[in-house]
C-alpha cells in the first residue's frame, strides 16, 4: 500500500510539474505571439485607413491612425473595444467623438500584448503631441496634464466633453486590469 502511494504521489507530482513547465512556456510565448498577431493584423488594416472614416465603420474595421512621437507608437486604430477588436493593439469607444468634432475621442489600447502600442503612456506629459489621421484628414491635439489613474469600473473620464478632446486608456499597472490609466489631451486648432 505504502508502495502505491509513493506511486501515485511521484505521478502527481510529474503532472503538477508538466503543467506548471506548460504556463511558464505559455507565459514567456504569449507576449511574442501576441505581437506577432497584432503586426500581421496591422499590416492588413493600414491599406483599410484611407477608406475608413465614413459615417459607419463597422466593429472592428479600421478607423485611423494614431501616432505618438515622443514613443515612437504609430497604430491602426480599429472601431470597437471588445476582445477581439483590441487584438488591433487599439480601438475606439462606440459612441466616442470622433477626431476633429467637439466631445471626448475615446481610444482604448493594450499596454503588455498584442504588440503594446500603450505600453509606455505614462511617460507622456503636459505639451507631449499626439496625431489621429485618416486619408486626408490630421487632427493634432496635444496633451494636457500628467497621465492619471482611475479604477478599472471608471467610465468617467471617456464620457462626452463640451470641447474637442482625445483620452487615451491602457491597463494599470502593467499586466493588470485592476486600475486604468487615462491620457487626456486637447485639440489644437487647425491653422487657416
Amino acid at each position: 500500500m505504502t508502495a502505491n502511494r509513493r506511486v501515485v504521489a511521484q505521478h502527481a507530482l510529474r503532472a503538477i510539474a508538466a503543467v506548471l513547465f506548460v504556463a511558464a512556456c505559455l507565459a514567456v510565448v504569449r507576449d511574442p505571439l501576441t505581437d506577432v498577431y497584432q503586426r500581421r493584423l496591422q499590416e492588413r488594416l493600414e491599406a483599410q485607413v484611407p477608406r475608413a472614416g465614413g459615417d459607419e465603420v463597422a466593429p472592428g474595421a479600421a478607423l485611423l491612425r494614431l501616432e505618438i512621437p515622443r514613443l515612437g507608437v504609430e497604430v491602426v486604430v480599429v472601431e470597437g473595444v471588445s476582445t477581439s477588436a483590441l487584438r488591433a493593439g487599439a480601438g475606439h469607444y462606440p459612441g466616442s467623438a470622433r477626431p476633429g468634432q467637439p466631445g471626448n475621442v475615446a481610444i482604448a489600447g493594450h499596454r503588455t500584448t498584442y504588440g503594446s502600442p500603450f505600453r509606455d503612456l505614462d511617460k507622456l506629459g503636459k505639451g507631449d503631441e499626439i496625431i489621429l489621421s485618416a486619408g486626408e484628414r490630421r487632427h493634432r491635439y496635444l496633451v494636457d496634464a500628467r497621465p492619471f489613474v482611475v479604477g478599472s469600473r471608471d467610465w468617467s473620464v471617456v464620457q462626452p466633453t463640451p470641447s474637442p478632446m482625445l483620452t487615451l486608456t491602457t491597463c494599470h499597472p502593467k499586466g493588470s486590469a485592476r486600475q486604468r490609466l487615462v491620457v487626456q489631451a486637447a485639440l489644437v486648432p487647425p491653422q487657416a
